[in-house]
């Protein structure tokens, strides 16, 4: 139904980026293959890239690329400025005497096919500290810049960060809210001895921080050397057991006395659970943020995009409202939606970093006024082809719906692959696919991706295992259940058979498509 143009709505939108038709592929570092028990920013990276460019694709898009804690998710992270320790390359550090071989074969040793996070959390910190205790001793030179200079470019989050995952490591692994009184609490914790008992362990934090970004550097000028760029992940909440909630509680809604939350972040029931999906975060305190003219905010988007070129934002629908869910809670039906920040804070985006290229991630239960954000803001949002059957035409995921300024997906890292959700669902859906898309459904996943490419949005995103036809087994997330997620990873075979038919198909899409 056409909705009249208010005035709000009449203004012209804070950003019109998206302009150019192109296609994408979306994989999250962990899944590449190697012999390091996850995926690492090494060769298979470039050879991803390689693949990526051969195909005609202008964009790598990844999940959130920050070090990852409990669940082992990527959008729970233990910090929103720092890397993930586990994409760091090992072998890279053994030419300058920092690891042996030797040393890595444990990594080796673990599954190609899927990612052990336990044994990875047993083996790979510890070795990181090895090579930080060789380096720290000999200050061997290493292609990724200074140290000292890195440390002080990163000043405004390393130390606290460092000094957060020392403290976590002393207490036990136990959540910052459960530690003692002077580790507890920041403003006692930076001026404890403990500090100074902790400063081997701290730096060795700072230098696995300076191996990421380092070898993330890298990558990303490689991809630039490939005319690609990369579309990064922004969750909209931090971790409740993270450095930004220990260093600047104010910013958050905790209890005064026991600093945990009084409520937490989630979702109603929807699509993906009955019950809701009870995500746990610490809410924010809007007010604060306002009243600090969005410092910290800023400062996370500008860090955001040293990363990335592109940066979606995760949950965008909880800027205009969020579902606060009150603390303790068994389950996310009980909340009520309050209002966010809304546009006050795109204005204060735009105003800091104007060329600022953002997604809207405008998915679940949507209002008006959760529109009337994204059309002020001028952000395309997300169409994801899965989510379109088994109602009639006024579907708005179904193609004919799709405006250009939007991204279209087959699915989503919260989706199961094509092949595996055609393969469950109703029979009422598949069948509105096959007459929808006038295909068989013999092969879904491809005809799932010509219609991405065929849509009127301008940039069209496919989830690798989708390229390769791939069911349930590789899905990366189930949203709602706590184990067993991010662990596909793909063979290194698989990965080097797409850079043949597969990279001359896409080319063929692209060029027919206009992308």
């Amino acid at each position: 139904m056409a909705r009249s143009r208010t005035a709000s709505t009449a203004r012209l939108p804070l950003s019109r980026w998206l302009q150019d038709r192109a296609a994408g592929v979306l994989l999250h570092p962990t899944c590449l293959p190697g012999p390091q028990g996850c995926g690492v920013l090494d060769q298979h990276a470039l050879r991803f890239l390689d693949f990526l460019q051969g195909a005609g694709c202008k964009y790598w898009q990844v999940c959130p690329l920050g070090p990852t804690g409990y669940g082992d998710s990527p959008y729970q992270c233990f910090s929103a400025f720092a890397g993930n320790g586990y994409l760091v390359d090992l072998a890279a550090l053994v030419p300058a005497g920092l690891l042996t071989e030797s040393e890595l074969a444990p990594l080796a040793a673990l599954p190609a096919e899927r990612v052990d996070y336990g044994a990875l959390y047993r083996l790979k910190p510890g070795l990181l500290q090895t090579a930080a205790a060789r380096f720290l001793a000999r200050r061997t030179a290493l292609p990724y810049g200074d140290f000292a200079a890195f440390r002080r470019a990163q000043a405004g989050w390393l130390g606290d960060y460092a000094y957060f995952r020392a403290l976590k490591d002393h207490c036990g692994g136990a959540p910052w809210w459960e530690w003692p009184a002077e580790a507890r609490q920041h403003a006692r914790a930076v001026r404890a001895p403990l500090r100074r008992r902790l400063a081997p362990q701290i730096a060795a934090y700072e230098f696995e921080q300076y191996l990421f970004f380092g070898q993330w550097a890298e990558i990303r000028a490689a991809a630039r050397a490939r005319g690609l760029e990369i579309i990064g992940d922004l969750p909209i909440f931090v971790a409740g057991d993270s450095a930004d909630a220990w260093a600047q509680p104010r910013l958050f809604e905790l209890h005064p006395r026991t600093l945990r939350p009084v409520a937490v972040a989630g979702v109603p029931p929807d699509y993906f659970s009955a019950d809701g999906q009870l995500w746990g975060n610490p809410l924010y305190r809007w007010d604060v943020h306002r009243a600090e003219g969005y410092a910290w905010w800023i400062e996370r988007l500008r860090a955001a995009f040293a990363l990335c070129d592109v940066v979606r934002i995760d949950h965008f629908r909880g800027f205009d409202a969020y579902w606060r869910i009150p603390w303790p809670a068994a389950n996310a039906r009980h909340g009520a939606w309050t209002p966010g920040p809304g546009l006050d804070l795109f204005r204060a985006f735009h105003a800091a970093l104007p060329a600022a290229r953002i997604i809207a991630e405008d998915l679940g239960v949507l209002t008006e006024s959760v529109a009337r954000l994204r059309e002020d803001t001028g952000l395309p949002g997300m169409l994801v082809l899965q989510f379109a059957w088994g109602g009639d035409a006024r579907n708005a995921y179904l193609p004919h719906h799709a405006t250009p300024n939007a991204v279209v997906y087959p699915g989503t890292h919260d989706n199961d692959t094509t092949v595996g959700w055609y393969q469950h669902a109703p029979e009422v859906e598949r069948d509105h696919v096959r007459r929808y898309l006038r295909v068989s459904g013999a092969d879904i996943a491809w005809d799932f991706i010509r219609a991405s490419y065929a849509s009127p949005a301008r940039l069209a995103v496919i989830p690798l295992p989708d390229l390769l036809g791939l069911g349930s087994a590789a899905r990366l997330n189930t949203p709602a259940r706590t184990e067993g997620n991010w662990q596909w990873r793909v063979r290194a075979d698989a990965l080097a058979g797409l850079s043949g038919q597969t990279a001359a198909y896409l080319r063929e899409l692209a060029a027919l498509y206009g992308r």
